[in-house]
């Protein structure tokens, strides 16, 4: 029997109640902002669902353009271009 690889479905949460445009970056998507447009709700919070495999994963909120920590995140650490990212564990 193979071991199967584990794929966690991870909720992210923006509050950016004026932003035009948000989306999920990081190295799981190879930093593209059209990877993982989030979704305004009514509450005017940006969200989405994004499986995830084992490891730590940067990522970042591109609200409209700029780079954003989530201060939901479980660490901070730098990008390839030594940028201030969000740090996540998955298990």
């Amino acid at each position: 029997m193979t071991p199967r690889t584990t794929i966690k479905p991870i909720n992210f949460l923006c509050m950016a109640p004026q932003a035009q445009a948000v989306s999920l970056v990081g190295d799981f998507n190879g930093w593209n902002p059209q990877a993982h447009p989030m979704r305004q709700g009514p509450d005017k919070a940006w969200t989405i669902t994004v499986d995830f495999k084992p490891g730590h994963h940067r990522y970042a909120f591109l609200v409209d353009g700029a780079l954003t920590l989530d201060p939901r995140a479980q660490g901070i650490t730098r990008n390839d271009q030594n940028q201030r990212v969000s740090l996540m564990p998955v298990s």
